[in-house]
Order: structure tokens, then C-alpha cells, then sequence
């Protein structure tokens, strides 16, 4: 018989695959969350990273590494203008589409409870 914490993690694992490694590997973090909301609601931004942590009501030295790592990993594009750092939403039109259908499955409340369990594991 499983044990409960792995009957748990089975029962939290049980989601669109493409959608559960975004979330392990990519939107690890509440604040990412945020961000990639922020993004997908706006996706014509392209702004600093103080600019956006007050968008967002967050704090810019939380927001900033946030941003960075988010880019790393294809989420946004990062560029120098003029001596500013700026972060917009990615071009690709894949990362757009599944940026898209995360979003549009934190609609339903059972995802999100799944999502909300993936970050909080995450951050231990």
C-alpha cells in the first residue's frame, strides 16, 4: 500500500505533462507566477525591472533575479537599451502558446491547487 506522501504527489502529478514541467522547472515560485501573469496579460511590455516590481506590487530586489532567471529559461527575452535592462515577453510563438494554456488552465481551481502544491515543494 503507498504511503500518503507518495498517494499525495501521485494525486498532484496528475496533470497535462508539458504544463506540470513548466511548473517544476520553470514557474517555480510564486513570484514567477506573478510575473508570467503580468507578462501574459501585457504582452507587448517590454520594461525595467524596477518598472515592473511596481506593476506588481513586489519589491524590485525580489522582483529582478525573478526576471532574470525567467529569461534564462525562455520565458522572456531579456536586452540592454540604452544602458537599462528590459524584459518583455518571449517571442517564440511555442512559449507564448504555452505560457498561454497555463494561464488559461489556472482558470480552473483543482489546477491550481496542483500548481500551488508544485511551488510550495518546490521552495523547500
Amino acid at each position: 500500500m503507498p504511503d500518503t506522501d507518495e498517494f499525495a504527489t501521485n494525486l498532484m502529478d496528475d496533470m497535462d505533462p508539458q504544463l506540470l514541467e513548466l511548473i517544476q522547472t520553470r514557474i517555480n515560485s510564486f513570484i514567477k507566477w506573478d510575473l508570467v501573469r503580468f507578462f501574459h496579460d501585457n504582452p507587448h511590455t517590454t520594461d525595467t525591472a524596477d518598472s515592473i516590481a511596481r506593476y506588481t506590487g513586489r519589491d524590485v530586489r525580489t522582483v529582478e533575479p525573478e526576471l532574470i532567471q525567467l529569461a534564462r529559461d525562455g520565458l522572456l527575452d531579456m536586452e540592454d537599451l540604452s544602458g537599462l535592462r528590459v524584459f518583455t515577453l518571449a517571442g517564440d510563438p511555442d512559449i507564448r502558446e504555452l505560457v498561454a494554456q497555463f494561464i488559461a488552465a489556472c482558470d480552473d481551481r483543482q489546477f491550481r491547487v496542483k500548481a500551488i502544491y508544485h511551488v510550495i515543494r518546490s521552495l523547500r
